[in-house]
C-alpha cells in the first residue's frame, strides 16, 4: 500500500483488503474534501449502497453529524457490535432504515492530527472474528494514512510542475502535453466517437501591458495577470483549458469547438476583458484589452507546432491591425509571421 502512489488504485487496494477480511454487507470509504470544502466528506468508493443514493452526497464533519461525521470530527474509532444494544446508535439505525444497520465499524484514517478519510463497514460478522481483528484494522488504517498522504504529496508536486504560480493557470509545458493528447484523440480514426474531431486554439496577448508595469510596478502587474487569469477561467468554463504561455501571453484550448463556435467564445472573452475594472481591491481601476489569434485543428494546422504557429501569427496580426481585436484563421490564406519576428514554434 505505501508504495502505491496512484490515488484511485490505492483506494481500491485499501477497500479490497477490508472487504476480504471483514466481509461487510455494505462498505464505504469517505474522503475529507481538502478544498474547497474542508469540512465535508464525500463518497470515494462504496459497495452495497445504490450509487444514485450517494453520487452527489456531501456529509458535514461534526460530532452530531452521523457516524462518519462523528468519527471524522473526533478522530476516535467507533465499533458497535450490535446497534440494538447501544442507545445512541439504535436511534440512528431507526432514523436511517435504508441502511439496515446491525453492526457498525467506523474508523478514521489519520495522518498526524488530520483526518484524511473515514472507513465505514456495516454489518460485518464481528462475533465470528478474532479479538485481534479491530487491532488489525486500526494498523491497516495507519498504513492507509501513510499511503494516502504519500499519494497526496505526489499529486501536489505534479500540480506544481504543470501550474503557473502567478496565475494558477496551467503552464506552457502542460500546454504541449495537453495539445499532444488532444491531437491524438481527435485524429484517431479507429475510435468510434460522437465527439467532434476538431478543437480550436486561442492565443491572447494583453495590449500595452509593459506600460502598466512601468507605471505601477511589477507587483501590481503580477496581480493584474492573476485577475485576468480569473476572468479567462470563468469565461471558458470547465470544459476548456487555459494556460499562461509566458509574460502577458495566454493560450486557451477550446475542446470540440469549430471556428464559428470558437469565434463566439473568443469574442465573449474579449468583451469581458474590456468591461472589467481590475485591481479595485488595491484602490486602482485598470482597464485592459487584448489581441487574439484563433486557429482550428486540423483545418489551420494538422500538427502540434503548425496549429501553435498559426494561432500565434494571427495574434500578432491582430496587434499589427490595431489591437483589441480577434484575428481568425482563413484556410485559403494561411497566416505568416511578421518579418521582424522569428518563430518560437519551430
Amino acid at each position: 500500500m505505501t508504495s502505491n502512489l496512484d490515488l484511485d488504485s490505492l483506494l481500491r487496494t485499501i477497500m479490497q483488503q477490508m472487504k476480504e477480511y471483514f466481509k461487510p454487507e455494505q462498505w464505504s470509504l469517505l474522503m475529507v474534501d481538502e478544498e474547497p470544502h474542508p469540512h465535508e466528506l464525500y463518497f470515494a468508493l462504496s459497495e452495497g449502497i445504490p450509487e444514485e443514493d450517494i453520487r452527489d452526497v456531501r456529509l458535514p464533519v461534526g460530532e452530531g453529524e452521523g457516524v462518519a461525521g462523528h468519527v471524522a470530527a473526533t478522530g476516535d474509532p467507533l465499533v458497535v457490535p450490535d446497534v440494538n444494544l447501544d442507545s445512541r446508535w439504535s436511534y440512528y439505525a431507526i432514523e436511517n432504515p435504508q441502511l439496515h444497520l446491525h453492526s457498525i465499524i467506523c474508523l478514521p484514517i489519520r495522518h498526524g492530527d488530520r483526518t484524511l478519510a473515514v472507513l465505514q463497514l456495516h454489518n460485518s460478522k464481528l462475533d465470528r472474528l478474532p479479538d485481534s481483528s479491530i487491532s488489525f484494522l486500526r494498523v491497516l488504517c495507519d498504513y492507509a494514512a501513510i499511503a494516502l498522504e504519500n499519494a497526496r504529496n505526489v499529486k501536489l508536486i505534479h500540480d506544481l510542475s504543470i501550474t503557473d504560480d502567478c496565475t494558477g493557470l496551467f503552464n506552457a509545458r502542460c500546454l504541449y502535453d495537453m495539445l499532444e493528447a488532444e491531437i491524438e484523440q481527435v485524429s484517431d480514426k479507429r475510435v468510434v466517437s460522437i465527439q467532434p474531431r476538431h478543437f480550436s486554439l486561442l492565443f491572447l496577448d494583453l495590449d500595452h501591458f509593459k506600460s502598466i508595469n512601468d507605471t505601477h510596478g511589477h507587483q501590481v502587474g503580477s496581480r493584474l495577470l492573476a485577475e485576468v487569469a480569473g476572468v479567462i477561467k470563468r469565461v471558458l468554463g470547465p470544459q476548456h483549458s487555459a494556460f499562461r504561455y509566458g509574460g502577458d501571453e495566454f493560450v486557451a484550448l477550446l475542446r470540440g469547438l469549430d471556428t464559428p463556435a470558437a469565434t463566439l467564445l473568443a469574442e465573449e472573452l474579449r468583451r469581458e476583458l474590456n468591461e472589467n475594472a481590475f485591481l479595485t481591491a488595491m484602490d486602482l481601476s485598470i482597464h485592459v484589452s487584448g489581441s487574439f489569434g484563433l486557429a482550428t485543428f486540423p483545418q489551420n494546422g494538422d500538427s502540434l507546432h503548425a496549429i501553435i504557429r498559426c494561432a500565434d501569427a494571427l495574434m500578432y496580426r491582430a496587434k499589427a491591425e490595431g489591437r483589441n481585436r480577434l484575428a481568425v484563421a482563413d484556410p485559403r490564406t494561411p497566416p505568416t509571421l511578421p518579418i521582424h519576428k522569428t518563430s518560437r514554434h519551430s
